[in-house]
């Protein structure tokens, strides 16, 4: 059995004497036995809110048309369509 030093307000330690007591236990039992009682405990799985979610309306360009998408991006950077002109 290990000893070990612990620092518990004053109120606690006052609570734990007084149910030690009540009980007819030693207060390193009664600790002992809470202690063992919370580590037996599973923590309970907290559920978290949903996410938001947002009408970001229609798309705006098909991203899997890659010159469609560098229109839309040149667009953004220059202002104004390019034409794409093939090296011919």
């Amino acid at each position: 059995m290990a000893k070990t030093t612990l620092n518990i307000p004053d109120p606690l330690f006052r609570e734990l004497k007084r149910r030690a007591i009540s009980r007819g236990e030693t207060m390193s039992n009664l600790v002992a036995e809470y202690i063992r009682r919370g580590l037996e405990q599973k923590p309970k799985a907290e559920k978290l809110p949903p996410l938001p979610t947002y009408d970001g309306g229609a798309f705006l360009v098909d991203v899997s048309d890659r010159e469609a998408l560098f229109d839309v991006l040149d667009e953004e950077r220059y202002g104004a369509r390019h034409e794409v002109r093939d090296k011919d």
